[in-house]
């Protein structure tokens, strides 16, 4: 096919710029080379199996309690010790992982969807659809999330779906100003204009012409986003607006026990603290080596 199409003197749509993309086989092995990359991958695929089989390995019932039990310091029997009701903290770490390792990505998925939307739409009408939406973004993200988390959650109630909704929801803007610097600098090539020449509607060329071509920055943003749901997850959990007891979850562990620190029960809060680290540095550096990937 020649460059121009004869019939219509319209330019012929570049092959969806396929090279502009890079090749996936290519990202995909140089994630394989990547150390960064796997050591937060297997960070992450840890707790993962955690959450999904935790309870067929943990060695005790992560909810039973042992009054006769209560504070006792790590030992062979308690590996990590028990907290201030007898309950086995081992088994609590092992099992708390559910429940972050649910809303926290479904968090991720909400503002990633919602992002990806409103960055296409603000970058490539551009104009006043535009200034108009990205005033009202960068007000809402001048507010903490979890200030809006928390007078999001009295209004609607405690639940995991209003949790997931919020942060979600307070995530999109970040993923939207990302999206749309991408699709402003995609808007003006080529390809672009061929569909508009086309006649193709606004939709199609936004989620079949463009979208295609920034996804490198929404996989990035989106795995660094997740780092951060973590986070906000355990803080609301923590401040008693987020999972809610008897759930093992972390932070709501965290802030159970916190108090038995000055005590030198430092254990009932450790590990648990210990396993959010670990999670949020296993997925920055899973982030880092997708970042990288695709700046190869």
């Amino acid at each position: 096919m020649s460059a121009t199409d004869s019939s219509a003197g319209i330019p012929a749509p570049a092959p969806n710029d396929t090279n502009r993309r890079g090749p996936l086989a290519e990202v995909f092995f140089s994630l394989l080379r990547s150390g960064t990359f796997l050591t937060g991958l297997a960070i992450v695929m840890f707790w993962v199996a955690c959450a999904l089989f935790g309870e067929h390995f943990a060695p005790y019932d992560p909810l039973a309690d042992d009054i006769i039990n209560a504070l006792a310091p790590p030992s062979a029997e308690h590996w990590f010790g028990t907290d201030q009701i007898g309950r086995d903290v081992f088994s609590r770490v092992i099992v708390g992982s559910r429940d972050i390792l649910t809303v926290a990505p479904l968090a991720t998925l909400l503002a990633t969807i919602a992002g990806t939307a409103l960055g296409l739409f603000t970058g490539y009408f551009r104009g006043i659809v535009d200034d108009v939406i990205s005033r009202i973004l960068e007000a809402f993200m001048a507010i903490p999330v979890v200030i809006v988390a928390l007078l999001a959650i009295v209004a609607l109630g405690t639940s995991k779906t209003t949790v997931i909704v919020v942060i979600g929801l307070s995530f999109a803007p970040i993923i939207a100003r990302t999206v749309r610097s991408a699709v402003l600098a995609e808007r003006e090539l080529d390809y672009v204009a061929a569909a508009q020449l086309r006649h193709e509607s606004a939709l199609h060329t936004m989620f079949v012409e463009i979208l295609p071509n920034v996804i490198p920055p929404i996989l990035v943003e989106t795995t660094v986003r997740l780092g951060y749901a973590i986070f906000a997850v355990a803080t609301l959990s923590f401040m008693g607006f987020g999972i809610q007891p008897p759930s093992p979850d972390w932070g709501l562990s965290i802030s159970s026990n916190y108090g038995m620190i000055g005590g030198g029960f430092w254990w009932t809060v450790l590990f648990d603290a210990l396993a959010i680290a670990s999670l949020v540095i296993g997925v920055n550096l899973a982030a880092d080596g997708v970042h990288g990937a695709f700046n190869d």
